[in-house]
């Protein structure tokens, strides 16, 4: 039988201290256990070491596969600022299917899957860093600091990053992360969402545990202070400098358009961006965000807003400038490539939900308290040809990082608790 509201709430409660606790005394171990940053964030290298420098063959110029430069390289030198709710952990996927296949250097955290998230990122928190280390790839999530990242990588390396509409990101950030965001605790309603965006100011407290996680998210994640008045001349100047530091910003709901112009960009081939919808939401019994509600969640992550605004613009003017037929073509390319490889791989053809999942490898990370993220089952009989790429495409982050040598010491620590609370 199922606990009561109140019990549940303060079962729960006993739970984040615990792990909040637990957390605190993971950190103080991490901070003896990683050598402290040699400069401090404001510097571009460490101090007395060279800057990362590519391969004397790489190219300098970020030349696109339809230039009439001529033929391309493949770009192998990629920095993805993973925003969170974002499908970027589907394009996670991508990127590491595309190093491991061609053996390149990744910067990976350090006992976690993130860089110390919601931290600003510094180099020290990469796995075996040194000063002067150079790598290929950089992706997992981290709040971006231009300076540390850049340090790491060549000078030619490709910025990407991507956003969401976003009241959409936002109801789903709730969704996910509420539970673990204590003013929500407050709202006692059915559609706690709803109940929330009737009057966020009376819930919402700037300085509380995981608040940056339901305002300007998009914002936070890129580094910048989520909380500036919209009116501020920051937050255009903010807009414009990410839009000088990175090369593509992808949009969720137009990711196979926006995953066409990254292998334009990136010269790669068709397969390199194959892919299936990794950390999708099982379908919530409560309607989507419409009407008013939708307005009120765009006025509430009003900078978010204005930054998307910006580059949905920006962005179909490189379509236009792709051309839209061409697009048209590459679109359909890519979803029958996909759709091809859904029956080869996917056992039942669709996503199910965490229960139904048989393989503990393709298990995906599911949020506090809830078992709402769908996995994928693999067929047991693939051919040889398609037999690794399917595992690899169907393959939860958390796995896939461990496949790929990475450790996550605290994130498995944190993993035997939650099943010992049953969270």
């Amino acid at each position: 039988m199922p606990l009561p509201q109140k019990k549940r709430w303060v079962s729960m409660a006993k739970g984040l201290v615990l792990g909040a606790l637990f957390t605190s005394f993971l950190v103080l171990l991490y901070s003896y256990a990683v050598p402290p940053l040699h400069a401090g964030l404001a510097s571009t290298t460490p101090e007395g070491t060279a800057p990362c420098s590519p391969e004397p063959a790489e190219p300098e110029t970020q030349t696109p596969a339809n230039s009439s430069a001529g033929a391309c390289q493949p770009r192998r030198d990629i920095v993805f600022m993973k925003t969170h709710k974002t499908a970027s952990s589907t394009l996670l996927n991508i990127l590491f299917r595309f190093g491991q296949k061609h053996g390149l250097k990744f910067a990976f955290p350090n006992g976690r899957n993130d860089f110390d998230y919601p931290a600003f990122f510094a180099r020290n928190l990469v796995q075996d860093y040194r000063p002067g280390a150079c790598f290929n790839i950089i992706c997992n999530h981290m709040r971006f600091h231009y300076d540390e990242v850049r340090g790491l990588v060549p000078p030619n390396a490709t910025f990407i990053t991507v956003l969401r509409d976003p009241a959409r990101l936002f109801e789903s950030s709730f969704h996910y992360f509420g539970s673990v965001v204590p003013f929500t605790w407050k709202l006692s309603g059915r559609d706690k969402l709803a109940e929330f965006l009737q009057d966020p100011d009376r819930y919402y407290d700037p300085n509380g545990y995981n608040a940056h996680y339901l305002r300007n998210l998009l914002f936070f994640d890129l580094g910048y202070d989520s909380s500036l008045d919209p009116g501020d001349p920051q937050v255009q100047e903010h807009i414009l400098e990410v839009e000088r530091r990175f090369h593509l910003v992808l949009l969720q709901e137009y990711f196979d358009e926006s995953l066409v112009l990254l292998k334009d960009l990136l010269c790669w081939q068709l397969e390199d961006v194959l892919y299936f919808k990794l950390n999708a939401r099982r379908a919530s019994a409560v309607p989507r965000l419409s009407g008013e509600l939708y307005r009120r969640a765009t006025a509430w992550n009003v900078l978010d807003a204005r930054l998307y605004r910006h580059f949905n613009a920006s962005f179909w003017r490189k379509v236009e400038a792709f051309g839209r037929e061409r697009m048209a073509r590459e679109v359909a390319a890519l979803r029958r490539a996909n759709e091809r490889m859904r029956r080869i791989c996917i056992d039942g053809g669709r996503a199910v939900d965490a229960a139904a999942i048989q393989d503990s490898a393709m298990q995906p990370w599911q949020p506090l308290g809830a078992k709402s993220i769908l996995g994928y089952n693999l067929k047991k009989s693939i051919g040889q040809r398609h037999a690794q790429l399917c595992r690899r495409m169907l393959t939860p982050e958390i796995q896939y990082l461990m496949d790929l040598g990475v450790n996550l010491w605290v994130t498995k620590l944190w993993k035997l608790i939650r099943d010992f609370l049953r969270w």
